[in-house]
């Protein structure tokens, strides 16, 4: 069963010298990914390197080091924690001591893991991907209902008439979902099984 994070985490280690700063955080989608990099990584390091890791989907960036020693090892440590839906971000400011290929390797996955093994992690629960459009007066009302059954908003585009809705629910709650929507929108929105 795989994990993600409670809460962002963050760990600084010293490696010969250099500093690495790992920070670590839950999310839903590359874009929340690619925010979270952006936001953590400091243009005055020597380097941002980074993974993230979404179901099938995944990325990871060297940012400058020696291909593979950074980022592929980073996404290593999400894996081998069996975390998911999860971004790691190692910053490291350079000491002055060179740390070969084999040391980089063992410093970003090292360091990205130990962050991981600290954080508070819980379960992963499957969710089933769903998308529906609303009028904007019926929204408030589902957006509401939404939260009730603990439902995960992943994105919502608004247009000229509502709101195109990008959501995942677990399979408990998806019949009850269903008939509320049903009921609010009397009739007009049908969420397939």
């Amino acid at each position: 069963m795989p994990y993600t994070l409670a809460n962002p985490t963050e760990l600084t280690e010293e490696i010969k010298k250099s500093r690495f700063i790992v920070n670590a955080a839950p999310v839903i989608n590359a874009q929340q990914a690619t925010d979270f990099i952006d936001q953590i990584s400091d243009p005055n390091a020597t380097h941002n390197c980074w993974a993230w890791k979404i179901g099938q989907q995944y990325r990871f960036n060297d940012d400058g080091e020696p291909t593979s020693t950074a980022g592929r090892p980073i996404l290593s440590a999400i894996e081998g924690q069996d975390c998911d839906q999860v971004v790691v971000v190692v910053t490291r400011y350079f000491g002055g001591i060179k740390l070969g290929t084999g040391g980089l390797i063992r410093a970003y996955g090292g360091s990205a893991s130990h962050c991981l093994q600290q954080a508070e992690l819980i379960e992963l629960i499957a969710r089933i991907p769903l998308q529906f459009h609303c009028y904007y007066n019926e929204w408030p009302i589902i957006e509401n209902r939404l939260k009730e059954l603990d439902a995960l908003i992943e994105n919502q585009d608004f247009d000229a008439i509502g709101v195109n809705v990008n959501i995942a629910i677990t399979q408990d709650k998806l019949l009850s979902l269903q008939k509320s929507i049903s009921d609010i929108t009397r009739g007009r929105v049908i969420i397939p099984v």
